[in-house]
């Protein structure tokens, strides 16, 4: 690509990233991270770190960023939990209770909305809201569920199943939500995505017009950008896999599709060459030559269409997938 030539950021003025997965894996960046977002700031983008994990403040998140050398102020960090307490704050009176199941970026966020952090059912809280925390317990769990109980709103910060990491995924707050509904038979709220209140919090802090999500789940980030109506890149630097990406249900197919964060700065045809897809006998056959991402994207196409609603099944798929690996 010649300096100056147009590249796929360019159609956009925000960039909403996900974080686990797309910038960094636990305490590493994904290689290469830093230097893509450093160039997309430089041709005027704006970045917006956009997170389902509760845990930490926007402060300590944008900290972490700039150690990694990613390019980041408090400000540009948006989380479930500050969605999650939004949600709580236009439904309730300010000062009213909140018991908060979770960590110190969910308790600030519940504060910096107006309302009042309390730890016991015994202060008959109108709403608990929870998040994942490293070593969240027993008794914080217990409180909650009495409290859900007594009728107060149940609010998730979000939905997710699994959390990346270095050393693999590991439980999510998805998973540590079922305690509390588990005991009570009451679901939550999610604010998180692929739910619409964090995708609005995170235009009401950026201002953004034409705004690309770029994640790694399709289950949140590509799901949560289609309920919004906005395009989005998928980057296999996280949880989704070549064969989840083939047999995408409708809500989950990306707009675009990366190797990492360097996709921001290809020009993307929309017209491919070098790889040609087919189907024969019920199998999706890739043939050609060319870079393994191009025949991934050439045969999602392929697959996706003749899936039409549906998902394409994962035998009919997996001739692309042995294809790709000698690419």
């Amino acid at each position: 690509m010649a300096e100056g030539d147009a590249v796929l950021v360019d159609g956009y003025d925000t960039l909403l990233l996900d974080l686990d997965g797309v910038v960094y894996l636990g305490r590493h960046a994904v290689p290469g991270a830093a230097r893509a977002l450093a160039l997309a700031k430089a041709r005027g983008v704006r970045l917006a770190y956009v997170t389902n994990n509760a845990s930490r403040t926007p402060a300590a998140i944008a900290a972490h960023l700039r150690e990694l050398g990613v390019p980041a102020a408090r400000e540009d960090v948006v989380t479930s939990a500050q969605a999650a307490a939004r949600l709580i704050a236009e439904r309730f009176e300010p000062g009213a209770g909140v018991l908060v199941v979770g960590g110190t970026g969910l308790r600030l966020a519940v504060r910096d909305q107006g309302l009042r952090v309390v730890s016991t059912a015994l202060d008959e809280p109108v709403a608990v809201v929870q998040g994942i925390a490293p070593g969240l317990s027993y008794g914080l769990l217990s409180e909650g569920t009495l409290a859900v109980r007594q009728g107060a709103l149940f609010v998730a910060s979000n939905g997710d199943s699994t959390m990346p990491t270095g050393r693999g995924e590991l439980p999510g707050n998805g998973a540590m939500v079922r305690v509390i509904a588990t005991a009570t038979g009451v679901e939550p709220v999610y604010a998180g995505k692929p739910a619409p209140p964090l995708h609005r919090e995170s235009m009401l802090r950026t201002g953004a017009e034409r705004p690309l999500v770029v994640g790694d789940r399709l289950d949140t980030d590509i799901e949560g950008a289609g309920n919004a109506g906005v395009d989005s890149v998928l980057v296999l630097t996280g949880v989704a896999t070549p064969l989840d990406v083939l047999t995408a249900a409708p809500a989950q197919r990306p707009t675009y599709i990366g190797v990492d964060l360097g996709v921001l700065h290809e020009d993307y045809p929309e017209v491919r060459q070098g790889w040609h897809a087919r189907w024969d006998g019920g199998a999706l056959r890739l043939e050609g030559d060319g870079t393994w991402i191009e025949g991934l994207r050439t045969a999602c196409e392929a697959a996706w269409a003749a899936a039409g609603d549906g998902r394409a099944d994962e035998d009919s798929v997996k001739p692309v997938l042995d294809r790709l690996q000698s690419a």
